[in-house]
């Protein structure tokens, strides 16, 4: 294991779930899945970074969510229609946007609009670029600041903002609620959809469910 992920496991916290993680597969993806394997057996599933940071647990029960109910595709996936095809979701930042393997890379995932954008060719490197800029890619200065007020973020939460980030709703923790992770990226994913074939600039009027 690399030097990266060995430091990013020290750093988090305890596991949030006790067994063994189960063999995981991942079309195109059999080194990642190899590597992230070998993670969740060092540590399977954990927070870091004030919980700005979220890597699933595999194989878990019903009480904590898993790798494999969280890429199930009538969890929250199919409020996204075709735009979660071919990604593989495996951690969150405190806004939920995903981490995911996608065509051979690390890619981030925004929740509003479903855009997939590259961040690092492997899991390793994922893990450098996470150490490197944890500020920026888990938005660690708000969920300490939102924890500083309003105390810890719970379990299977993320900071979702109450005017939605893409129709010009402000980082600030004013703007950020704890929402329940399933529920939010639902609604977000409904948002998604409305949005996607539109220029960017066009003035948008959200119909919410």
């Amino acid at each position: 294991m690399s030097d990266s992920l060995s430091e990013l496991i020290a750093a988090a916290s305890e596991p949030l779930a006790s067994g063994e993680p189960r063999p995981l597969s991942i079309e195109g993806g059999e080194r990642f899945a190899e590597t992230l394997e070998a993670l969740l057996r060092r540590k399977n599933g954990f927070y870091a970074f004030e919980s700005a940071l979220h890597v699933l647990p595999s194989g878990t029960g019903e009480d904590v969510m898993s790798l494999e109910r969280w890429n199930a595709p009538d969890l929250w996936r199919h409020e996204y229609g075709d735009m979660t095809e071919g990604c593989f979701f495996f951690g969150e930042d405190v806004f939920g946007g995903q981490f995911c393997f996608r065509a051979g890379q690390v890619c981030t995932f925004d929740p509003e609009t479903g855009d997939i954008e590259p961040l690092a060719p492997s899991l390793d490197a994922w893990a450098g670029e996470i150490l490197r800029r944890y500020d920026n890619l888990t938005g660690h200065p708000l969920a300490h600041e939102w924890q500083r007020r309003h105390g810890a973020l719970p379990r299977g939460h993320r900071l979702v903002p109450t005017i939605p980030f893409v129709a010009g709703g402000e980082y600030r923790v004013e703007n950020l609620r704890a929402g329940e992770s399933v529920a939010s990226m639902r609604y977000r994913g409904d948002i998604a959809k409305q949005i996607r074939d539109l220029p960017d600039g066009t003035p948008i009027r959200l119909k919410v469910k």
